[in-house]
This record gives structure tokens, C-alpha cells and sequence, in this order.
């Protein structure tokens, strides 16, 4: 059996006893017509965008755009990300419907205990090996920018055009072992299918613009085709000039100064890295392909990430200014301010070209964010061990600790990718028997008045089982963390002093996100039902006519679209 395989047969199996409760669409269509009279869905993920800050910026006028598609939709305030809160399990909840239960996603840098290294190390540092065929073998995993061809560049180093998924190098992807040792592809590495699958099948065109080339993952499992028209300039390039891109809030980008700095480092410069992507999706209202030279089919779903709100509320930018908020009820910075100014800028744009082209009343508009940001209160953040040298991180204690940690997982691995810590803590041990050794050794160094750490919580055994799957080898999940460990709200896992924020854990902050759904036919209404950013999914498919059951993910976990919307 293929290992894919077996891993669709662990999640189905662990989660055969959840509730459907989708009887009203067991009989739906299996095809894109026009149920709701919507005939394309533009999906688009502020990352960062609390839902605390589309309050504020709309009362306080600063995202005059965003306020007016709240005008003719429904805005959900009691919203939650995935848990953990990174950006790939937060945007393979949007497109699958699912948690890392279902999906196998749980961080750009997690761990799998039957997967092979990669041919060649990454250029992160997830080391090369030899992969034995037909048993596990165990491995770090990395789906970001260390398996492009050459990520210092925008187009991820592809041979020609602007990279997408001809940026991928296989022999830095992890390899099946049960598959005669073959790279897995980010869109096998994910065990469920994805909207851009269901709705491609049905006939509809595809498109979506993300941050690496590895967010290809979108596609779901298949030959990575699913998404017609995939873009991905990879944030962590260097930075080059943009001749004839302009930013939204009027900045030219073809004056920057080219340097080997990613995207990232600068206020200025993630605007115009994100200006890429927004164009992109002008192009594609105006049906052509995300680059403008081919005509193309407006797509079915389409959208895009924006990495500046997230720069904004993170970055410490030395002689420019800090990111983040000046008080614990989120009111921005200035630099803040000028970033959430940007994003909606940018969506104002989409929403004149949707009606100059005759397509606003056609389109569902859905603003969302694969992940908050942790903390706002400025009082209370605090990094591991960046501000105090003697502190160290749950994977630094286990670490010094006898080998609890595979080598590639440890920091004390000096060429290593490092542990999956940012403001959450995901630990897989070399011996899932020691797990309650392990957590003694972190209890012990973590008491009240003296925690070292910033332990706020540990979860282990049964409770993290209750969370996702049972960690183990087959039949349990492979990929499941042993522990994992959310500090104190504000403490961040980091060396660095450029940063006053993460995101990745369980706190509020991390995954209280803005989930808006607008179109012209809506009316304005606030609910502070629960909801959950993965209701996405099923949402989109319902929109378009389709069987949100065809996600495998909504089957296996139960996931409703969202309330309020379409009469449900």
C-alpha cells in the first residue's frame, strides 16, 4: 500500500465516528451552475487581520473599502484559525475544511515518522539522507522556501517564466518510502483534496497566489494541476527592483534597491511584494492569466494571501520604526496603520475592477487571515531567549537533556532547520515512550515564579490525542507531535530582536481572525456565532452550486458552511 494511502486510512479511520450534517446537500449538484447567482468566489487571506482589527479600521475610517463590503455582507467576530495557528495548516483549513487531524499539515516545518530525507539538503538545512525502501524512516519535513530551486530569487529560480510550480526542486523534497522512495510533492504531501480539486473537476477554472512555490499544496493530491493558474513569488527572495509595479497606495516600486534582505525586512518593500499578487489578480477579473500576456477564463475561485499586515504588526525595523500596536486594545502603530491602509487600498482596487467588468454582483468576496498574530498588548510580549540569555525554549531544555530530540530537530544541530517553535512549541521525540519523561523535565523547569521557559500549558498523551490523532507509527499518525507546549500569552520562542510578534499558537490573538463574506445581494450583519475559518471550504462550494461533502475533509470532520449566508 502507498503511504499516501495509508495515511487517508489513518484519518478516515480516527475520525469515522464524527457527526456529516450535511444531509440538506447529500443530493446536490456535482456541477459549477448558479445556485446562489454566484459564479466566481474571491477568496483573499490578510494574513495577520484580526478581527479586532476590522473593527477598529472600520470605525475609525482607515479601510474605507473593507468597511464598504461590510456594508452588503456578513462579519463573523467570534472566528478561530487552525490550531496551531501557522500559515499552513491555516490555509489548508481554508481550502480542505479541515484541521491537521484530517489534513497532515501542521507546520511549514514539522516532523513525519515514516517519510524519507531529501536527496539533497534544503536550503534550510533539512539534511539529506538515504531513504530504505518499504519501512519508515523518519524525517523532518519542509514546505517553504528551502525547496526551491534557488530561493534568493523572486521566481524561485525556475528556468524560465515566473516560477509557480516549476520552482519546486524534487531531490530537496522528502521522499515515500512505501512509494519506491519518490519526492512527495506539496500537493500529495496533504491526505485530503482542496476546493481548487473539487471545483477544477466540476470544469471550473482555477487560480491562486501565495508566498512560496510550496503552497502549490493548495492543489491537493493529484499531479498539482488542480489550480489552472498557480503564482507564487517567493517572499524570501532578494529584493530586486519592480520596474513598472505600483503600489496601491501609490509607491513605485521600480525605485527599490536591490539587496540580498527578503521581502520581509522592510515596511516599504512587502507592500510592493504583495502588489505582485494583487495584480495578479487584476488580470485575472480582466480574464487573462495572472501575468497578463494570455487571455484566460475568469476564474470559478481565485485569491491571494498579503504578507504586509503580518510584516506590520511583527517587524521592529531599525532608523524606520516598530510594527505592532500601542495599546491592548489593538489601536496600531503608524507603521501598523499604513500597512492595514495598503491591504485595503489593494481589495479596493479588486472591487472597481470586478465592476468595471460587470462581475461584483457575479462574485462571493470572502476576507479572511490564515492566522492572527500574538500578542497585541505591547506589555506583555516577551522572547525566548532574546531577552533574557539564560531563559531557554521547551526544545532547547529537551535538547540538553540526554536524546530526547531527533538530531534534525534539535537546536543544538549547528546546520540544522531548527525546532517548531515560534510562539508554540511542537515536539516529536525519538521515543514516543519517553513522552512523560520528557514532560517531567519541562514541569520541573517551569513552576510557578521561576519558569525559565514560559510554559503556560503542556499536552501530552491522551490530550493530544483528543486534539488530532494519536501520535505513533501506523495505524497511530506519524505525524502527530509527542507534546506540544503553549507558553504564556506573549512569550515568543525567538533569538532574534526584530521581532515583537508571532503566530503558530493557540491564544487568542493567534486565532481570533476577521472572517467578512460580502456581495452586493447581502445584507449587513455582525454574528458573533462560533465559527471557524475552516467553514470556509464547505462555504465556497455551496456558493458555486457544488456538494460541499465532495471535500474529504468536510465528510470526515463534519464541517457546516458558514451560518447567516444563502439561507442556511
Amino acid at each position: 500500500m502507498k503511504l499516501k494511502r495509508s495515511l487517508m486510512a489513518i484519518a478516515t479511520a480516527a475520525m469515522a465516528a464524527a457527526p456529516i450534517g450535511l444531509a440538506a446537500h447529500a443530493g446536490g449538484p456535482s456541477h459549477i451552475n448558479m445556485r446562489n447567482q454566484v459564479r466566481h468566489v474571491l477568496l483573499l487571506s490578510i494574513d495577520g487581520m484580526h478581527a479586532v482589527d476590522y473593527l477598529n479600521c472600520s470605525k475609525e475610517g482607515y479601510c474605507p473599502n473593507l468597511a464598504a463590503l461590510g456594508q452588503t455582507g456578513v462579519n463573523f467576530v467570534d472566528t478561530t484559525t487552525s490550531r496551531p495557528s501557522d500559515s499552513f495548516p491555516g490555509l489548508m483549513a481554508l481550502v480542505t475544511g479541515g484541521s491537521p487531524r484530517t489534513v497532515g499539515a501542521y507546520y511549514d516545518v514539522a516532523y513525519d515518522r515514516v517519510l524519507a530525507p531529501p536527496t539533497q539538503t534544503t536550503w534550510n538545512g533539512l539534511a539529506g539522507g538515504a531513504c530504505a525502501s518499504g519501512q519508515p524512516n523518519g524525517t523532518r519535513t519542509e514546505y517553504e522556501e528551502g525547496i526551491d530551486l534557488d530561493p534568493s530569487k523572486l521566481n524561485g529560480g525556475a528556468p524560465s517564466g515566473d516560477g509557480g510550480i516549476n520552482s519546486i526542486d524534487p531531490t530537496r523534497l522528502i521522499r515515500d518510502p512505501y512509494n519506491n522512495c519518490q519526492p512527495v510533492y506539496p500537493w500529495n504531501f496533504i491526505r485530503t483534496n482542496t476546493i481548487f480539486g473539487v471545483v477544477h473537476k466540476a470544469g471550473g477554472y482555477t487560480a491562486w497566489s501565495d508566498k512560496h512555490p510550496a503552497y502549490s499544496a493548495v492543489s491537493g493530491p493529484g499531479d498539482g494541476t488542480n489550480v489552472n493558474d498557480y503564482y507564487a513569488p517567493e517572499i524570501n527572495s532578494n529584493i530586486i527592483a519592480l520596474t513598472g509595479v505600483t503600489t496601491a497606495d501609490g509607491f513605485d516600486c521600480g525605485t527599490l534597491t536591490p539587496s540580498s534582505n527578503a521581502w520581509t525586512d522592510d515596511f516599504t518593500t512587502i507592500k510592493c511584494y504583495d502588489t505582485l499578487k494583487v495584480d495578479a489578480i487584476l488580470h485575472e477579473i480582466d480574464g487573462k492569466t495572472h501575468n497578463g500576456s494570455q487571455p484566460a477564463p475568469v476564474p470559478a475561485v481565485f485569491g491571494m494571501n498579503f504578507q504586509a499586515v503580518s510584516v506590520g504588526q511583527k517587524l521592529i525595523e531599525k532608523s524606520v520604526g516598530t510594527g505592532g500596536y500601542q495599546d491592548s486594545i489593538g489601536t496600531p502603530t503608524p507603521v501598523l496603520e499604513s500597512e492595514i491602509k495598503f491591504a485595503d487600498a489593494s481589495v479596493g482596487e479588486m472591487v472597481a475592477e470586478l465592476k468595471k467588468q460587470g462581475l461584483l454582483n457575479s462574485t462571493l468576496i470572502i476576507v479572511t487571515a490564515k492566522h492572527g498574530q500574538s500578542p497585541i498588548d505591547p506589555s506583555r510580549y516577551f522572547r525566548i531567549p532574546a531577552d533574557n540569555a539564560s531563559d531557554e525554549s521547551p526544545a532547547q531544555i529537551l535538547a540538553n537533556n540526554t536524546s530526547y530530540l531527533p538530531f534534525s530537530e534539535s537546536p543544538n544541530n549547528p546546520t540544522g532547520i531548527g525546532p517548531t517553535e515560534d510562539d508554540v512549541s511542537l515536539l516529536w521525540l525519538n521515543d514516543p515512550s519517553e513522552t512523560a519523561d520528557a514532560v517531567s523535565v519541562l514541569q520541573s523547569l517551569s513552576p510557578l515564579g521561576n519558569n525559565i521557559a514560559g510554559i503556560g500549558e503542556i499536552f501530552s498523551g491522551p490530550q493530544v490525542a483528543q486534539l488530532y490523532n494519536t501520535p505513533g507509527l501506523p495505524p497511530n499518525d506519524p505525524r502527530t507531535p509527542d507534546i506540544i507546549v503553549t507558553p504564556n500569552v506573549g512569550v515568543i520562542y525567538t533569538g532574534s530582536h526584530k521581532k515583537l510578534e508571532e503566530h503558530g499558537g493557540f491564544a487568542h490573538d493567534d486565532t481570533n481572525v476577521m472572517i467578512l463574506v460580502s456581495n452586493p445581494r447581502l445584507s449587513p450583519v455582525t454574528l458573533s456565532t462560533f465559527v471557524q475559518t475552516a467553514q470556509v471550504a464547505p462555504t465556497i462550494l455551496v456558493a458555486l452550486g457544488l456538494d460541499p461533502s465532495s471535500l474529504q475533509a468536510v465528510q470526515m470532520q463534519g464541517t457546516q458552511p458558514l451560518p447567516g449566508l444563502f439561507g442556511n
